[in-house]
């Protein structure tokens, strides 16, 4: 039930864009277009879940055994980068047309605070809930789960500026003034799911 509610508040309750605000600019960016932002995310949910393993077994076995803690985040952007461009050079050759679609957004992976943030967070141990050891596989729950948040917003913002697109908007808000009025509701929409994980700890006795 634990893994249970890290997926539901990854998700949910504290969505990575929405609640924490990493990863605003592909957020902003790739939103334009539900089919780019499903791509985005599944290139995020991918590049997240891996850099979490990567990152993860790094920090115990190199970085705590030699006593490198102090390079964390050098080694952590390093191992995103590398992925990113794996990523990118997979996207090339498997699916071109997705590879224009993100354009220059795809590179901007490797600087998405998001992972970062993710990646640091796992090897913390700060993401686990009461009663759940924080390891790996927790710790790629976690991940996953918060990838499948990031792309949940980001598919949802971008159904939403679709609509927007077709409609009359004043033209004072026209562009990216109507676009953060609507991330800023959007925010407030999941702020209604504060309070579900105590709620779930309470019914599951965690």
């Amino acid at each position: 039930m634990a893994y249970i509610l890290i997926f539901i508040t990854a998700i949910f309750v504290n969505n990575i864009v929405l609640s924490q605000f990493l990863g605003i600019c592909p957020f902003l960016g790739v939103s334009k277009k539900v089919d780019s932002a499903l791509g985005m995310g599944a290139a995020v949910a991918f590049v997240l879940t891996l850099a979490t393993i990567v990152t993860y077994l790094i920090q115990k076995y190199v970085l705590e055994a030699f006593g490198l803690e102090y390079l964390q985040t050098i080694a952590f952007i390093l191992v995103i980068a590398a992925l990113v461009q794996m990523v990118e050079i997979i996207l090339k050759k498997s699916a071109p047309a997705l590879y224009q679609a993100l354009g220059v957004f795809l590179p901007l992976i490797t600087t998405n605070c998001c992972i970062l943030g993710v990646a640091i967070l796992v090897a913390q141990g700060t993401y686990a809930t009461q009663g759940l050891d924080p390891n790996l596989l927790t710790g790629v729950v976690f991940a996953l789960s918060t990838a499948l948040g990031f792309a949940l917003a980001l598919v949802v913002f971008a159904g939403i500026r679709e609509q927007l697109s077709m409609m009359d908007v004043p033209k004072g808000m026209q562009g990216m003034s109507i676009a953060l009025v609507t991330a800023g509701l959007l925010a407030m929409a999941f702020m209604g799911f504060s309070g579900v994980d105590n709620g779930l700890k309470t019914l599951f006795g965690l």
